[in-house]
């Protein structure tokens, strides 16, 4: 079967490349305001993964799967590499199999190894159908959902326009499988490769609230990366490219700079 990720592109493709990868539930155009403030003499590329956004709904949803097909789409040529949540496994998993594509590696709040207790609590949940009788109401949820403190309502508007639409039944829903979100839970469920597999210079970014805990996996990190793990806290919660843009964009700037 031949299918293809939706990619967005920011800046010259002379540049050096950043590649960046939503969690589930997102879109790649979401990376637009680091790749716009903070990037932009980078070219960043940020694919809709499998299931989410203008890409392909259809199984296969394993890692194995994400993997090839992130590599299908972006190509062979090194790059910094940045992953949040379950983009952070997934880029994870990429420096772990094929260190020579990742020059750096980025973090943010990254969903490695989620305990199948979790893993199971959160897949019930996104069984549930998660429609809106209007834009405004899938809005006003979305800070709910995603437990979000510090974001501004306007980004969260923006973000969601042409994500959050409009069904044929009048119902507002946004534009991803259900069930690869679901697929994708197990997967963080999973055996994720050793550290050591990704001696890479790695930025781990963490939101101070966060209901994702990185606190299982830490101490083993460092101790494969050592001096090439630098760790950095910021406020807010889980989604850091709403509850902490500046702080985690600036994070990100000054590491892929060092």
């Amino acid at each position: 079967m031949s299918r293809a990720l939706h990619v967005e592109t920011w800046g010259d493709p002379a540049n050096p490349r950043v590649v960046c990868l939503h969690g589930v539930t997102g879109r790649g155009s979401g990376a637009h305001r680091v790749a716009e403030g903070w990037l932009t003499d980078r070219y960043v590329v940020a694919p809709d993964l499998l299931g989410h956004g203008s890409s392909p709904y259809e199984p296969p949803w394993s890692i194995d799967e994400h993997v090839r097909l992130l590599l299908e789409a972006v190509g062979d040529a090194p790059a910094a590499w940045i992953g949040h949540s379950f983009g952070g496994r997934l880029a994870f998993e990429i420096a772990a199999r094929r260190p020579e594509l990742v020059e750096r590696l980025v973090l943010l709040d990254p969903a490695i190894l989620v305990s199948p207790e979790i893993a199971l609590l959160v897949a019930e949940n996104d069984r549930r159908d998660r429609s809106y009788a209007s834009f405004e109401e899938g809005v006003d949820r979305r800070f709910v959902e995603s437990l979000l403190s510090r974001t501004s309502r306007d980004d969260v508007v923006e973000d969601l326009g042409g994500f959050l639409v409009e069904d044929e039944d009048g119902r507002w829903r946004y534009r991803y499988s259900q069930a690869s979100v679901i697929a994708a839970y197990g997967e963080m469920a999973s055996q994720p490769p050793a550290f050591e597999n990704a001696r890479i210079p790695t930025l781990l970014v963490r939101g101070e609230d966060s209901y994702v805990t990185y606190d299982h996996l830490i101490e083993a990190h460092r101790a494969a990366l050592g001096d090439l793990l630098q760790e950095v806290t910021v406020p807010g919660g889980h989604t850091l490219l709403w509850d902490a843009l500046d702080e985690t964009a600036a994070a990100i700037s000054d590491f892929l700079r060092a």
